[in-house]
């Protein structure tokens, strides 16, 4: 075999995006130069000395964990992947000539934005950007949540207790490799009738866009409705309001009331009070509304294989989760703005 020459390179890359490379098409869409400000700020600090390797373009980085979140794989795959497919060098922007970053590097980049707690700015940034280019929260809200789990814990009938009182069983003390793996802030919670372990992620779609406008994290035993009056986005251009049954209770009811909101809540059926035929109509007239917010987690489920993050604690989960809701859009961006010119 020869040896690989530039120009065997660009022509390999030329032959990729006539395929139809998804990752150019987002890569070209979006003006990744606006994180950059907030990136930097995050990761400000004086070098002590010039000695060492340079750190990897902040930019460049976080490509690679919107790269990761968007195809779900882990940091040693990851680098797998940047080396191994040119799609993925391209999409980060890292030359063949360039070095690539190894795991450690992603893990510790990916922990420094964590403790740095931007996630939430990165998120309410491209919220912003979406609005300046013509993608304002539009035509109603849909609220609604799915349930994000991670690794169940192998805890004792008395641990489980005391880690539900608030408490964190002392012997885990005297074995900090093992306390450090435990999740004391995942919580069980049943849905049709299965029981899942982790987290919630609480969404706020807009009806026109299918973008997710606000969000929240929180344990999975959480009930929707406590998250419910958070996620109200006051700049919709339409006040209106849908959501599953699940939602309904005079409290919110009354808070939308209170909002000038519309509600249009699924209505509840009660034991010996079932719905009326008209009922029911009016809850399949709202589902064909409410079910665009299935197609948001059918996206995270499907392409992005999102139903699982690993981690310990709130914090890690409210950075996954936040990150893959802000993937998501992205996404979701680029579609829209394809659409529309086709």
């Amino acid at each position: 075999m020869g040896q690989l020459g530039f120009f065997d390179v660009q022509n390999r890359l030329e032959e990729i995006s006539q395929c139809g490379d998804p990752l150019e098409r987002l890569n070209n869409r979006i003006e990744w130069d606006i994180f950059w400000p907030l990136l930097k700020k995050a990761f400000k600090k004086d070098r002590k000395s010039p000695a060492g390797r340079l750190p990897f373009d902040y930019l460049k980085m976080f490509k690679v964990v919107i790269l990761q979140r968007l195809n779900t794989v882990s940091d040693e795959q990851m680098e797998f992947l940047l080396k191994d497919r040119l799609s993925y060098s391209r999409f980060a922007a890292f030359g063949v000539e360039e070095g690539i970053p190894d795991q450690k590097t992603i893990w510790l980049f990916k922990e420094h934005l964590r403790e740095a707690g931007i996630i939430e700015r990165l998120f309410a940034l491209f919220e912003n950007y979406l609005s300046e280019h013509g993608l304002q929260a539009q035509k109603g809200q849909i609220i609604d949540a799915t349930i994000i789990e991670v690794p169940v814990q192998r805890n004792t009938r008395e641990e489980n207790e005391r880690i539900k009182s608030g408490e964190k069983p002392a012997e885990w003390s005297a074995e900090p490799a093992k306390e450090r793996q435990k999740d004391v802030e995942a919580r069980w919670t049943e849905k049709h009738d299965k029981k899942y372990f982790g987290y919630k992620n609480h969404v706020n779609v807009d009806v026109k866009h299918k973008l997710i406008r606000k969000y929240g994290v929180t344990p999975a035993n959480v009930h929707d409705s406590q998250v419910f009056e958070e996620l109200l986005d006051p700049y919709n251009t339409k006040q209106s309001v849908w959501a599953d049954s699940a939602y309904r209770s005079e409290e919110n009811e009354d808070k939308l009331a209170g909002l000038q909101v519309k509600s249009q809540i699924h209505e509840k059926g009660y034991r010996n009070h079932p719905l009326s035929d008209f009922q029911g109509r009016l809850n399949t007239k709202k589902s064909k509304i409410r079910a665009r917010v299935e197609h948001v987690f059918g996206f995270m489920a499907n392409t992005m294989r999102s139903q699982m993050i690993r981690g310990i604690g709130l914090r890690r989960a409210e950075f996954k989760i936040g990150l893959m809701n802000l993937v998501y859009n992205l996404s979701r961006y680029e579609q829209i703005m394809r659409l529309a010119e086709a």
